[in-house]
């Protein structure tokens, strides 16, 4: 149950007020149409991986009666699941690859934790399976993009790589794939305004 410690291993306060990204390095880049482009067609992507995760919501509500996280804070894995850290992204220090860097590394730890819920929910793998492609492919536009703009790319090294969580139990593992997905809606939400914000500056 420690599986995603490696990979997840700090919490986002989410409850932290939205702080405007002043002094954006890339406000420079405001008026650049390449830019503008990659950050208004990966917006749309992000929103439709968003209603994907959400549809998958609600199959684990309708399938195993799991539907809100007031209902189930008791019984959460122990260790509790961590969300993907996007800290950088709502900084008034922000830096724009330390960001994405975080995004990308994000994408590809919700990627390989959809393995979980791949596993109980056999009808939907077909979305599930291009769920994890979606996360994969906005990873890679996000590095393209960083690498054309001359930012460092960061890639997560290997040994902080984890194969999905392993659970003790049939229910805990229905528990999992609650959170894991309530998890990365919550990430996919903060990217998303972070690449909202970049697009109005």
């Amino acid at each position: 149950m420690c599986c995603l410690t490696h990979v997840l291993a700090l919490a986002l306060v989410l409850g932290a007020p939205w702080q405007a990204l002043h002094g954006a390095p890339l406000a420079e880049l405001s008026g650049d149409h390449d830019f503008q482009l990659f950050l208004h067609k990966n917006l749309e992507f992000t929103r439709k991986i968003r209603g994907d995760v959400a549809t998958l919501q609600h199959a684990v509500c309708e399938t195993f009666q799991l539907c809100t996280e007031e209902e189930l804070q008791l019984v959460q894995p122990d260790p509790p699941l961590m969300l993907a850290p996007v800290d950088q992204c709502h900084k008034r220090g922000f830096q724009a690859e330390v960001c994405f860097s975080q995004i990308r590394a994000g994408l590809h730890a919700y990627q390989d934790s959809l393995g979980t819920v791949l596993q109980l929910l056999p009808n939907h793998t077909a979305l599930v399976e291009t769920l994890q492609l979606d996360a994969a492919n906005l990873s890679s536009n996000i590095q393209q993009q960083m690498e054309d703009l001359g930012l460092d790319t960061v890639t997560l090294p290997a040994e902080h790589r984890s194969p999905p969580p392993t659970f003790s139990t049939h229910f805990k593992q229905q528990v999992g794939a609650f959170f894991i997905l309530a998890n990365f809606q919550r990430f996919l939400e903060t990217a998303y305004r972070a690449l909202r914000h970049l697009a109005r500056l």
